[in-house]
């Protein structure tokens, strides 16, 4: 492991770094000034939910849209012009008074921040790693976990000391001023040259490369959408309504901090345990597993009478997060190939930051009707037990076509 970290250091840490500042367009970030937003801006629990899902939406379909550039153009490049729209959309933030400046600024930050960060790191490690891409994957991955256990208490710290806009203007500052130039000089150099690159190109399922429409053609792609959707739909719940979780159950969210420390370290376990199994024994066999975890830790939440369940929960939620992070990182490139990894990889985005968007506007809508989040979670426990059952299937259906295209 030394050795490995030693002698790819550069393109790893650029990984790393790409998934570590993606932390301000997460919801966990974002929702820390939920409540001051709501206050200043007379949005009640719905319109705030409705709000954030249509500007997610939109990210969606602009990740949809532009996802594949990081075929045509190199990460340098794409991560840089990103990372200057993900400090003007922290900008907006700090200086916004309108409810529609709101909401571009939420646009640009799920965009910028969840959709193409992360994307551009998966793509670039699925392309520039082979026999160890599992491992790889865990690593740039870190920055996710990372990010959650370093920034969450100095956010908290700042809001109730400075207030909410002063933590969006630090992060456009540092955005601009230190995660732009530090990600152009990591990206300076290409870890393999082109010539070899494209004799080391993987194909994918039939021996082929797959594009995108033919990725939607497929059977598996439709078949996997529920496994798709659900970490992130789920994980975005818990995060965004965690203020009515906390009135619910009489926590404070004080009390509720710790919750991210376990996230985070349970991820960081599971992305490299995920990692190791997905390059020993191949990607298919943690389907029927992967939404185990978190729909324990939705079963959980409902029922919990103590503020130390919410951590069980959070870390059983992380574990499904490492997962999931880890299996579709190094999993993609072995089933699509790597000619067209970017338009492949910006369909599953748009698939995950789809399901972001759903989960803050329905629930919200249920709060309003007076059903709240605990009990709302008792549903989303049951669906994740029902998807792991029909994922059986779709293992033992893609081991045989992963078999037939290893002979």
């Amino acid at each position: 492991m030394l050795r490995f970290l030693l002698h790819n250091l550069r393109w790893l840490a650029a990984g790393f770094l790409l998934t570590f500042a993606s932390a301000c367009g997460q919801t966990w970030f974002i929702s820390l000034s939920a409540a001051a937003i709501k206050q200043e801006f007379g949005l009640s629990d719905g319109s705030w939910g409705g709000l954030y899902t249509l500007a997610t939406l939109a990210s969606a379909a602009l990740m949809f849209w532009q996802g594949s550039v990081v075929d045509r153009v190199s990460p340098r490049l794409v991560a840089i012009g990103t990372a200057g729209g993900f400090a003007a959309a922290a900008a907006g933030m700090a200086v916004g008074h309108s409810v529609w400046l709101l909401g571009f600024s939420l646009f640009l930050l799920r965009f910028c921040g969840q959709g193409m960060f992360g994307h551009i790191a998966m793509t670039a490690i699925g392309r520039w790693f082979v026999a160890q891409r599992g491992r790889a994957v865990a690593i740039a991955n870190l920055g996710y976990p990372a990010s959650e256990i370093l920034l969450a208490a100095p956010a908290i710290l700042t809001i109730n000391t400075l207030g909410w806009r002063s933590l969006w203007a630090a992060a456009a500052g540092l955005l601009l001023l230190m995660i732009a130039p530090l990600i152009g000089w990591l990206l300076a150099g290409s870890r393999t040259p082109q010539a070899v690159a494209a004799q080391q190109e993987q194909t994918g399922l039939r021996g082929r490369h797959w594009q995108r429409r033919e990725a939607i053609q497929h059977w598996l792609l439709p078949a996997l959408l529920p496994t798709l959707l659900t970490p992130g739909f789920m994980g975005t719940v818990l995060f965004f309504q965690q203020t009515n979780i906390a009135s619910v159950k009489g926590w404070s969210l004080v009390a509720m901090a710790p919750g991210f420390t376990c996230f985070a370290v349970a991820g960081v376990i599971a992305s490299f345990s995920a990692g190791w199994a997905v390059d020993r024994f191949g990607g298919q066999r943690l389907l029927p597993v992967l939404l185990l975890p978190i729909g324990l830790g939705m079963a959980v939440i409902s029922p919990a009478n103590h503020v130390a369940y919410w951590y069980v929960a959070l870390a059983m939620m992380g574990v499904t997060m490492g997962m999931a992070s880890a299996l579709w990182g190094a999993f993609l490139p072995t089933l699509y190939g790597t000619r067209h990894l970017g338009a492949i990889r910006s369909l599953s985005t748009t698939i995950m930051v789809f399901s972001t968007a759903i989960g803050p506007g329905l629930t919200g809508l249920l709060i309003d009707q007076g059903v709240d989040v605990p009990t709302q979670c008792l549903v989303l426990a049951g669906w994740c037990f029902v998807v792991s059952a029909g994922s059986v299937v779709i293992k033992r259906r893609l081991s045989r076509e992963l078999a037939t295209r290893d002979d």
